[in-house]
């Protein structure tokens, strides 16, 4: 187990109100790396520290490049080193690893025995089967389990899904609360789970101050419209649908340059199908940088099969960009009366709204506004905090009052 304290400097926010307000909260996460969930929990437990709870940061695997974001804000990371059991491995891997993990689950427990938090919330599925029976373990309070997407495609492995359900549902049992981002991934949990009305809500996704600050845009060599699209390179993802969508608007009369952030394995193929379509498409891969490509855009663009809350499509509204989306998931909770929505899969609805967006400049600013402003209202990190520090107070309350 390595330890990691991150030391605050600089202001702290009023503390929150002493009547059943956690002093201490942890969190739980696998690792730090750049995706939304990541980004949200890494948002939520610096707006804890900052309110005067003191804030652990669990990390089932490893770090990663967020770690960096917790630079000065008083959360402490602890790495429980579990690397997991895989089922291609030799035995004598998977005893190994079988064994590692018995020990950081060991570990997790002894750390909750030792610094006994009011509060354990875990996000994603390995983190929150395994912090539910460590809560009960170590008599934590209060044990609340996020969910952040909707279950993706996995039609191959009818067993697995079925075992990984039959151990949501055990943990749900011992679990006091779970935290959707969207109300269709609660709506998803609720069937696919079991779980009661009483027993899960939506807290949505939040952004920093600076997701709203206007940044430059980036330099991209092109004399064209620019189309940006924000989202990993799987298939569940939509962009062959997206390709086909720009090679029927350029047949329009309106010829755009795609700009393809993300990384994934569908890459190779999606290159092949952009050079048969003879569209200008640049693969730029994982990026840092994606709000001066978000400032440079005329139009962002997701066109998933499936969606949780999708940070890509917030941070486009952010942004004030015009969005044209596929109508899965959380995304019509952002965009319905602020964007294009479109059915999923259908590369022809989909050309016809980017083919709006790039040619009605009016109704595209218009749209763009609205989402900017009802991002601002609904989708800041002070509200997102300060609906988990309700959310913390209103259950153990009711604990107290059982």
């Amino acid at each position: 187990m390595t330890v990691y304290r991150h030391a605050r400097t600089g202001p702290i926010a009023e503390p929150v109100s002493a009547d059943d307000t956690p002093s201490r909260v942890c969190l739980m996460i696998g690792q730090l790396g750049l995706g939304g969930a990541e980004k949200q929990i890494v948002m939520l437990a610096r707006g804890l520290a900052a309110r005067g709870i003191e804030t652990t940061l669990l990390l089932l695997s490893h770090g990663g490049p967020r770690e960096a974001e917790l630079a000065d804000s008083g959360v402490t990371v602890i790495r429980l080193g579990y690397q997991g059991v895989r089922p291609w491995v030799d035995l004598r891997t998977a005893v190994k690893r079988t064994a590692i993990g018995v020990r950081a689950f060991a570990q997790l427990v002894a750390h909750l025995r030792r610094t006994r938090p009011q509060v354990l919330h875990a996000y994603l599925f390995h983190c929150y089967i395994a912090a539910a029976p460590a809560a009960r373990l170590a008599r934590v309070p209060l044990c609340v389990a996020g969910r952040r997407s909707l279950s993706t495609s996995n039609l191959g492995h009818r067993m697995f899904l079925a075992a990984e359900r039959a151990v949501e549902r055990a943990a749900n049992g011992i679990t006091d609360y779970v935290v959707a981002n969207a109300h269709a991934v609660a709506a998803e949990a609720r069937r696919q789970e079991s779980l009661p009305e009483h027993k899960i809500g939506v807290i949505h996704n939040g952004m920093e101050e600076e997701d709203f600050r206007p940044a430059p845009p980036a330099a991209l060599d092109t004399s064209l419209p620019v189309v940006v699209c924000v989202a990993n390179l799987h298939a569940y993802k939509g962009h062959r649908y997206l390709l086909d969508a720009i090679s029927r608007v350029q047949q329009r009369g309106v010829p755009c340059t795609l700009v393809l952030i993300g990384a994934g394995g569908e890459r190779s193929r999606l290159q092949s199908q952009a050079d048969g379509l003879d569209i200008d498409v640049r693969f730029l891969g994982q990026r840092t940088d994606v709000p001066a490509f978000l400032a440079r855009a005329d139009v962002v663009v997701l066109p998933s099969l499936q969606e949780g809350l999708s940070n890509a499509v917030m941070e486009a509204m952010a942004a004030g960009r015009p969005v044209v989306a596929t109508a899965v998931g959380g995304t019509p909770e952002l965009l319905r009366g602020r964007g294009v929505l479109v059915p999923p899969a259908d590369a022809e609805a989909l050309a016809e709204g980017l083919h709006q967006m790039l040619t009605d400049r009016a109704s595209a600013a218009r749209l763009g506004n609205a989402a900017r402003q009802w991002a601002l209202e609904n989708l800041s990190a002070d509200t997102m905090v300060e609906r988990h520090v309700t959310l913390y107070r209103e259950l153990l309350e009711r604990r107290s009052l059982r």
